[in-house]
């Protein structure tokens, strides 16, 4: 129980801290939110008009920067994130909940069917190490992991969607509406599936590599020797003695994976034209849309420390040592 509440303490002292940062960064920036709105009107609006833009955007003139970021707190509290200027007059929260599912669904979906079979590929590998598939594996997936998201993303785009017409050529759906009714997830498969398997086939090598060299180190500790001189069946000594001790590591990357899947991946939602967070992303860095960056960015942080609160939880469920300590 100490374990647990002094991780909470930690978790919610950075978790202060990210937002005290979101609070600080964009004010750091030159210019604000109205003069940028300011000048797509052209100048044609009143002195009014853009005070309330001010208050509307969280910079009142007439507050210190402490009353702003004591205001800044209790919207946050409030679920307000204030208004985005490019989908004005559309709040920031309501933009980064169109946006979040279809990165979790493909971002998500990949990042762990990717871990699943780049670690189960990793612990075949170095129990059968000097194997056919322990001189094959590793070696092709060095070579798919060097390949970067969005050029794979590209090949995969031109050969299997433009000259062979198997998928569709982008978006997230057929048609002008989205839906994640239970009807429409074979369209949204169809439309997911490619550049899900781009993510799938450049990330798999990474975790097969770490998977089997922790494998390989572990197999060398005196309690797999002792379970192999008692006689244990070869899957439970694989399987339960060294896989379980050795995939501690690769679990730390998972939950950085699983916190950064909100952010989305970048080029690839932007090759296939996906209505992700990482395409959000991009559109407010273009239009200065810095409500839009701040809660983005926001989102993913609080991701990431979410993330590695639940890992450091089922570190005390898979090590014992963590709680003999």
């Amino acid at each position: 129980m100490r374990y647990i509440l002094r991780k909470v303490l930690f978790y919610g002292v950075a978790l202060w801290a990210a937002v005290t940062l979101n609070f600080v960064l964009p004010r750091m920036m030159p210019g604000n939110p109205a003069e940028i709105l300011l000048a797509r009107f052209k100048g044609r609006v009143n002195p009014a008009a853009i005070h309330a833009f001010l208050i509307a955007f969280g910079l009142n003139v007439h507050q210190t920067l402490f009353q702003q970021y004591l205001s800044y707190l209790g919207q946050l509290v409030r679920g307000n994130m204030g208004i985005s200027i490019t989908y004005y007059p559309e709040p920031v929260s309501q933009v980064l909940a169109q946006a979040l599912p279809w990165t979790l669904l493909l971002i998500g979906a990949a990042t762990i069917i990717s871990f699943f079979l780049g670690t189960l590929a990793g612990i075949v590998s170095a129990w059968h190490r000097g194997g056919w598939f322990d001189s094959f594996a590793p070696g092709v997936f060095t070579l798919t992991s060097s390949f970067p998201y969005f050029w794979f993303a590209l090949l995969a785009l031109y050969f299997f969607a433009y000259r062979a017409g198997w998928f569709p050529l982008g978006e997230a759906y057929s048609g002008t509406r989205a839906s994640f009714a239970i009807s429409n997830w074979p369209d949204l498969m169809y439309h997911t599936a490619l550049p899900a398997f781009t993510i799938v086939f450049t990330s798999i090598g990474g975790w097969l590599l770490s998977m089997r060299n922790n494998m390989i180190t572990t197999m060398g500790q005196d309690y797999i020797l002792m379970a192999r001189a008692k006689g244990l069946p070869r899957r439970r000594v694989m399987y339960q003695y060294a896989a379980r001790n050795a995939i501690l590591p690769n679990m730390t990357g998972f939950a950085l994976s699983l916190g950064f899947i909100v952010s989305g991946a970048l080029l690839t939602e932007i090759v296939f034209s996906y209505p992700g967070l990482g395409y959000t992303l991009l559109q407010a860095v273009q239009n200065e849309d810095y409500p839009l960056m701040q809660g983005t960015l926001l989102l993913i942080a609080v991701a990431v420390l979410f993330a590695n609160f639940v890992v450091d939880l089922l570190y005390v469920r898979l090590d014992p040592r963590v709680r003999n300590e």
